[in-house]
């Protein structure tokens, strides 16, 4: 490990550390516990890539609840032996899981031992881990970042790296893994509990779901940790802007926002901050909206504020919204296929377009050079356009000028538009984790250090009832991470992904967005 650096806190950072989540009544090891099981399916096309872990008779979903007449104590005879690993982004919050994982270990029994796999996933390959005492436990406490044992994208995929990983959590006498991160990272988790248990180890692997993008998320599992600190420091910022703009009277504000391929951040933020605009990738997708149509609907707003005498405005951009565009979507699909290969070419712009369909050909020319080039940059880890980098708000500006040449050329337009571009991001994701993600991402670590207790993997942590304040009276449970899965096509290949959760056309968000919409986009 890297030589550590003495930490010195702030007055704040330090009344933070001595707050203290309240959790679930179920996870008091002085509770009566009892386990409350529920059978449901799996994808046909998944159950052949986890057949151990599934068996004969499935993975039910089970739920820690409290009976005092019909229940047992949590508390084990030997101690545990688990490690934990920070995997992808990082989220506000993901130091309480581990503090909560530390806890509940300790109060399982006092002689239990947490480990910290360093530099994410690599860190399991690699065997390079820190036991996490006490002491440096409390440093960490409701602080926002990942650096105290740091994360990483690496991926546990090649034969090697499984052998590698299951002989140092063997080594260690790990009784459990617990990966902290998102659908991708959960995806990796479960692989690996297949694995270990196909080879007979004792490790058992929990999940916990991370990401601010709001996206990891199904029937049982209510919301990913770090969605709520994230929007409210967005939408903080994003106020700052608005006021701002109301003062000086003279800019467009184009702002784009986290979120992968899904608007839950914007429409968030959208709907604390009362923006002027926000497009929703969703509505774009399901109505099969074109970049055309999309811009003349922004420009519209647009040309309606300047009759007004307001040639200023905020509008919110989801990151990832290029992909939900119609015409886009085959684009960026055949660049990806051209592009899984890894194989390395000296002109990717000739070569691209010298492969395209006629179609996604005149779409990539006819896209701002600068926006056409950004769908060439190096791929991500899965071998796909890295659509977080392409600037969707310059794009939009971009495309916007454009059609306001053309309405003034008609008459159509005298107002004065003078747009600013950002992107609000990493500002986001290592913030002091709010009240509830300190509280809901401690629960979720005691939650994995008692499922793994009780001989559970192949599990992700949650925690439902959320909408009740007192956290007291959340319920525990662990879902079985291969009922969330679905195939993807990564690299060429089709593999097992959790499937994404996106904005619901038909959900409550979107309904208090048609309701507010037209109102919002002309009146301050």
């Amino acid at each position: 490990m890297e030589e550590k650096q003495p930490r010195i806190f702030s007055d704040f950072q330090k009344k933070r550390q001595e707050f203290v989540p309240v959790y679930p009544a179920s996870l008091d090891i002085q509770s009566n516990l009892v386990i409350k099981k529920e059978d449901f399916g799996v994808k046909d096309e998944i159950k052949p890539l986890f057949k151990t872990l599934l068996g004969d008779s499935g993975m039910p979903y089970v739920e820690l609840t409290v009976d005092e007449s019909n229940g047992k104590s949590l508390k084990t005879q030997e101690p545990l032996r688990i490690g934990c690993v920070l995997s992808g982004g990082q989220a506000p919050g993901g130091h309480n899981v581990i503090s909560g994982l530390y806890d509940m270990v300790k109060s399982l029994h006092p002689d239990s031992k947490l480990y910290g796999f360093l530099k994410g996933p690599i860190g399991i390959i690699t065997g390079k881990y820190v036991e996490i005492t006490e002491d440096f436990m409390n440093e960490y406490r409701n602080m926002g970042g990942f650096d105290m044992i740091r994360s990483g994208r690496d991926k546990i995929e090649s034969p090697e790296q499984f052998e590698s990983s299951i002989k140092f959590c063997n080594e260690l006498g790990l009784n459990g893994l617990v990966v902290i991160g998102g659908d991708d990272s959960n995806t990796n988790a479960c692989l690996l509990a297949e694995y270990f248990n196909a080879h007979d180890s004792p490790c058992k692997v929990i999940g916990a779901p991370k990401t601010i993008d709001g996206d990891l998320k199904n029937k049982y599992c209510e919301v990913s940790f770090g969605f709520d600190t994230a929007t409210k420091t967005y939408s903080e910022q994003i106020g700052n802007i608005i006021v701002d703009t109301r003062s000086t009277k003279k800019y467009y504000h184009f702002i784009r926002l986290m979120g992968r391929s899904a608007s839950h951040i914007a429409l968030e933020c959208y709907l604390q901050t009362r923006a002027d605009l926000v497009l929703i990738g969703e509505e774009i997708f399901q109505k099969n909206k074109t970049l055309k149509e999309v811009t003349n609907e922004i420009v519209d707003v647009i040309l309606k504020r300047a009759e007004m005498g307001k040639d200023y405005g905020v509008f919110l951009i989801p990151e990832g919204i290029i992909e939900f565009f119609p015409e886009m979507k085959p684009l960026i699909s055949q660049i990806n296929d051209l592009f899984g290969e890894d194989n390395l070419i000296e002109d990717p712009r000739a070569y691209v377009l010298s492969k395209l369909t006629p179609e996604n050909k005149t779409l990539f020319e006819f896209l701002p050079k600068a926006i056409a080039d950004q769908l060439l940059f190096d791929r991500d880890a899965h071998g796909n356009v890295p659509v977080s980098k392409i600037e969707t708000e310059i794009l939009m500006i971009l495309l916007c000028q454009k059609e306001l040449r053309e309405r003034t050329a008609k008459g159509e337009y005298k107002g004065k538009f003078q747009p600013q571009s950002h992107f609000f991001g990493y500002e986001g994701r290592c913030a002091l984790p709010s009240n509830f993600d300190a509280q809901y991402c401690y629960a979720i670590g005691r939650t994995a250090a008692s499922l793994i207790s009780l001989n559970y993997s192949g599990y992700m942590a949650i925690n439902k009832n959320l909408e009740d304040k007192n956290p007291k009276n959340w319920i525990a449970a662990g879902c079985p991470l291969p009922t969330m899965m679905g195939l993807e096509r990564r690299k060429g290949k089709d593999k097992p992904v959790i499937t994404k959760f996106v904005v619901e056309l038909d959900g409550d968000m979107y309904k208090a967005y048609l309701q507010f919409k037209d109102r919002w986009s002309l009146y301050d």
